[in-house]
């Protein structure tokens, strides 16, 4: 008779309660000779099915210094048991595929090295969490996170839907959790901790976020949750902004301004919130910055709601659209290609945009509403990377409107644009922006008047 192959049953323990033990979770148990569990410290433990000889890692957590340290032990042994021609059964609290770091590893790892592996499913602590709070994970669009992988800027968090935070064992954990989800959440937004969960009576324990850790609740088994926080306090996140945006522009309850604005009309505060995140960046001002991003996102989410509102596209096309343009145009990034350095990068950048314009004309890709000197250097530079620039710039328009000036004639309207448009060519001949050029000048003259003029004040 062939030998059996190594095998590893995970068996789930369920949220504490030893009534929420399962039959599948007792007959595994029952019918194994030892079974080893990531902790003895779950409630269930001195009721399980007598019999095996159950052994745990607990030592493993008192001697390494990091849960990564103590999750590599365990698995590194779970797998080396299961070698062995019987096996090994190993039991977890909760079910085996929530939030159990070592199962993951196991179930990756398992195959690799030739190992069967069955999982004997178990009452989750979404199942007692839920029961406690009279929730309904599907239709509440519950979100499930895990204490030991919370994002500290907060990019996983969405507080517009209800959330659960698991693994929240200790008041240090706590303290860490609170932090990060202060990121996204208000210091007084109320949240439950369910410690202990069992079927007859798991203990709640109402607080704010900002006191979370000044409660004495915590245990391996407590649960934090978070109700979803309410439209006008919903501020540090994308879908916050887009959820104000909406009010803002909702039939009922909106604001009368909002609601009469269009493509059109909005046309003009786009530009000036651009121009004003030019000048923040200018002047070195971080904390402005920031500020006027913020406005000019919040014209960037409010024309999406107006197409939304008429039909036309939604936040997301946006979004998509630009996603998936970064992802085609750096396939040295997210494909095969290699490239040398910034350089190759860009010739690459312009034969994709190329393709992807096919025949339509080269120039209609520069806006026509850019400031002029912009676009003159801009059409400039995309004629001469198509090869339809002709020949190299020439500066007669700018020394014919200078030798009218010196002979103190009045120039015309187009000798000046034709200059102007000569100089922009010049500029991008000689690898210069024209615009923040210029802009630069008339940084200078704004700042050599501001002189003349306090000097005047002072006199």
């Amino acid at each position: 008779m062939p030998a059996m192959p190594p095998a590893l049953t995970i068996v789930g323990l369920g949220p504490g309660d030893p009534a929420l033990l399962t039959l599948a979770a007792r007959d595994a148990l029952a019918a194994a000779s030892e079974v080893w569990l990531r902790t003895a410290r779950h409630p269930a433990v001195p009721d399980l099915p007598p019999g095996p000889a159950y052994r745990s890692f607990d030592d493993v957590y008192e001697s390494a210094e990091t849960f990564d340290a103590v999750y590599e032990t365990i698995v590194a042994r779970v797998l080396d048991l299961a070698r062995r021609p019987e096996g090994v059964v190993y039991a977890v609290p909760g079910h085996p595929l929530f939030g159990e770091a070592t199962v993951r590893a196991l179930l990756t790892r398992a195959p690799e090295a030739g190992i069967a592996t069955r999982i004997v499913p178990g009452v989750s602590f979404v199942d007692t969490v839920s029961l406690a709070l009279g929730l309904d994970p599907l239709s509440d669009g519950l979100l499930v996170l895990d204490a030991l992988a919370l994002d500290p800027h907060g990019r996983r968090l969405m507080p517009e839907r209800p959330t659960v935070v698991a693994q929240i064992y200790d008041r240090a954990a706590a303290s860490r959790a609170k932090l990060a989800l202060l990121e996204a959440y208000p210091a007084h937004h109320p949240v439950r901790v369910v410690s202990a969960p069992s079927a007859d009576a798991p203990r709640v324990v109402t607080t704010t976020l900002a006191k979370l850790d000044h409660e004495d609740v915590f245990d391996h088994l407590a649960t934090l949750y978070l109700p979803s926080v309410p439209v006008a306090e919903d501020v540090r996140t994308f879908e916050g902004l887009r959820g104000i945006v909406a009010q803002l522009r909702a039939p009922e309850g909106g604001c009368p301004w909002d609601l009469e604005q269009t493509h059109e009309t909005l046309k003009r505060y786009l530009l000036e919130e651009a121009y004003e995140a030019i000048d923040a960046l200018d002047a070195g001002d971080p904390a402005r910055l920031a500020e006027e991003l913020g406005d000019l996102l919040m014209q960037v989410v409010l024309h999406a709601q107006v197409a939304e509102d008429e039909g036309e596209f939604v936040v997301e096309h946006v979004i998509g659209a630009i996603a998936a343009k970064l992802v085609r145009r750096h396939p040295h990034v997210f494909g095969e290609v290699e490239v040398a350095g910034a350089d190759e990068v860009v010739r690459n950048w312009e034969v994709l945009k190329k393709e992807e314009r096919g025949d339509a004309p080269v120039l209609d890709a520069v806006p026509k509403a850019m400031p002029a000197l912009a676009q003159a250097q801009s059409v400039h530079s995309r004629a001469a990377k198509a090869g339809l620039a002709g020949a190299a710039p020439s500066l007669a328009p700018v020394a014919h409107m200078l030798q009218k000036l010196v002979r103190g004639e009045r120039i015309r309207g187009d000798e000046l644009g034709a200059a102007l448009f000569a100089l922009a060519a010049a500029a991008r001949a000689n690898e210069l922006d024209a615009e923040e050029s210029l802009r630069l000048e008339i940084r200078r003259f704004r700042e050599d008047v501001a002189r003349r003029e306090q000097a005047r004040a002072s006199a």
